[in-house]
């Protein structure tokens, strides 16, 4: 009895947060809509703050700041958005819009034939919908396989066998995929930077040589952590140390 009162009170709680978090984003909605963005931006950060994460919270986010004109703070919350939905064409084309506001122009280094098809045809999912379809085709090949045997009609038979043969090329593709995707996104830890205009550094220390200057809004990845600084490589292959309060992380959720 004591058990199920204790799973009564968690799921009344757990209701509550949700409707506070609700009645918080339909407040934060009316806000952007009146143009009020600096009161909107309080009341999406609140939900945050109660735990609570979504595509659709990190885009209002990103649309609000773009609309204050504060341009690092827009290209992180929808890089975070894209994190959780990264075929959301609105998010892509309000990210573009907002990196056309960065000061810094960055060219990337040319990729090989090869390198750059292969990169088209994984990014074309995210690892997890690629899990899915890797399922999704090995299911498809045992079903084909067993109705393999049942079937009466050599015809009928070699279609079948021959359609699980290809089901489960597909599901062993789609793995690959899958474990590619994955473990490119387990390496890559882009971060913003978030300081107006930074000195990023030959080495992890304020004294050590200037190798380059970032600007609000620019995006890097982050190799590594000494101390408080982190090093830092750009899609142009450039890399140095910046200190790490200046840029923020995207997958820090």
């Amino acid at each position: 009895m004591m058990k199920r009162g204790l799973y009564i009170l968690f799921f009344l709680i757990c209701s509550l947060g949700i409707s506070q978090n609700q009645d918080l984003f339909n407040q934060a909605t009316s806000l952007y809509n009146e143009g009020k963005f600096d009161e909107a931006a309080e009341k999406y950060l609140a939900i945050l703050e109660n735990g609570e994460h979504s595509a659709e919270l990190y885009f209002n986010l990103g649309n609000t700041y773009y609309k204050l004109n504060e341009i690092a703070p827009s290209i992180f919350y929808y890089e975070k958005a894209l994190l959780l939905n990264p075929n959301d064409g609105d998010v892509k084309n309000n990210l573009a819009f907002a990196q056309n506001m960065t000061l810094d122009d960055i060219e990337t280094l040319p990729q090989a034939g090869i390198s750059r098809f292969y990169k088209t045809v994984t990014s074309f999912f995210s690892f997890d919908q690629w899990a899915y379809l890797a399922v999704i085709f090995m299911i498809l090949f045992v079903a084909l396989y067993i109705l393999f045997y049942f079937l009466a009609y050599a015809a009928q038979k070699r279609v079948a066998f021959i359609s699980a043969l290809v089901f489960f090329v597909f599901s062993i593709g789609s793995f690959i995929f899958a474990y590619v995707q994955y473990s490119d996104f387990e390496a890559d830890q882009p971060a913003i930077v978030f300081a107006e205009e930074i000195s990023i550094k030959s080495e992890p220390n304020a004294r050590s040589q200037e190798v380059f200057v970032l600007h609000a809004g620019t995006k890097v990845n982050v190799l590594n952590q000494l101390n408080d600084w982190k090093k830092i490589a750009l899609i142009n292959g450039k890399t140095g140390w910046v200190p790490a309060e200046e840029i923020k992380d995207i997958k820090d959720f």
